[in-house]
């Protein structure tokens, strides 16, 4: 699976600001909720309900939130760099910068799971760790993450 089939350049946020783990899945809800005209709430509510089950903050500066939701067609990934880390509760007790949210339909089944293990692998590759956190620009992140130049056709 290749992330720019499910990544656009309009979902990559170089600098977010915020200061907790619950406000960074409120402004990505309400992000991810403009680009698929989907309702804030019921996507923050899916990502928190995830979270209750055991953070996503897979270490390593890294947060992977994820979850699924009825009526969506494809899967939909959206990237934030955070301006200063947070505490996201993961696993190695480190600070978060880097959250990939992967938003999934119902019935995504094998390919969400595909996904995530392809966000995983490639985030915790420690130069595209290295390279995404000294970019503070959406088209060269966009690259970064998908090997391919920033368009917005996702």
């Amino acid at each position: 699976m290749a992330l720019n089939d499910i990544l656009a350049l309009s979902a990559i946020f170089p600098s977010l600001r915020v200061g907790s783990k619950k406000q960074a899945l409120q402004e990505l809800s309400a992000h991810a909720a403009q680009i698929l005209k989907r309702d804030e709430r019921e996507i923050f509510e899916t990502l928190n309900q995830r979270e209750r089950l055991g953070s996503t903050g897979v270490g390593s500066g890294i947060a992977i939130p994820h979850g699924k939701l009825a009526k969506m067609d494809k899967l939909f990934g959206m990237f934030a760099r955070l301006e200063k880390p947070i505490d996201f509760e993961a696993l190695d007790g480190e600070p978060v910068d880097l959250i990939f949210l992967l938003l999934a339909p119902e019935a995504a089944g094998a390919d969400h799971l595909k996904a995530l293990a392809r966000v995983a692998r490639l985030l915790r590759d420690p130069e595209v760790a290295k390279k995404l956190r000294n970019s503070r620009d959406a088209a060269a992140i966009f690259t970064i993450l998908t090997g391919t130049p920033a368009t917005d056709a996702a």
